[in-house]
């Protein structure tokens, strides 16, 4: 259970959950906006895989690259995200996650991909999600640029990024 959920549970709402929210962030940490967070639920991407959105390298066609990147010939994969599968909508826009097999995986401009390990390096929760322009633990506030790096003293210690290829049907994760 979240953070977030737990509160939630408790009967905050409003302004009070917005402040539990916010009580543990530094004064040199930016918050993410609670009242936005207040009228969501944690996304159930987060909670369990689905296999719909992986696929065997085989079914992969030998002609699929990007960046000059065969994707077949990839042989540290981590993921293989179907684009196509209905599982895999909100990686269709610009600002959307999914969080798979422990990893978050995010478009952060058109047809740029990043993809992120899902546990937070400040305490080792899958807590991380993707908040616009860069990645979130909803645990404790640690933030992270799109390179991984921490952007306040909750994320000084950074996350793991992976490298992606797509060939705009098929995304894969590797490392």
């Amino acid at each position: 259970m979240t953070r977030f959920e737990f509160l939630k549970s408790m009967g905050f709402t409003g302004a009070a959950l917005m402040a539990a929210m916010t009580s543990c962030i530094r004064e040199e940490d930016t918050v993410v906006d609670a009242l936005t967070l207040a009228g969501t639920t944690t996304p159930t991407s987060t909670t369990t895989p689905t296999s719909t959105t992986t696929t065997s390298s085989t079914t992969t066609p030998t002609s699929a690259t990007t960046n000059g990147t065969d994707l077949t010939k990839i042989t540290n994969r981590l993921l293989t995200i179907d684009l196509t599968a209905s599982a895999a909508a909100a990686l269709k826009t610009v600002g959307g996650y999914i969080a798979q097999s422990g990893i978050v995986v995010a478009q952060s401009s058109s047809g740029t991909y990043i993809a992120v390990t899902q546990t937070c390096s400040h305490e080792p929760k899958k807590a991380i999600i993707f908040n616009k322009t860069e990645f979130y633990c909803t645990q404790h506030g640690a933030r992270f640029d799109l390179t991984g790096k921490g952007k306040n003293s909750f994320g000084s210690k950074g996350l793991t990024v992976y490298k992606t290829a797509t060939d705009g049907k098929t995304l894969v994760v590797y490392s």
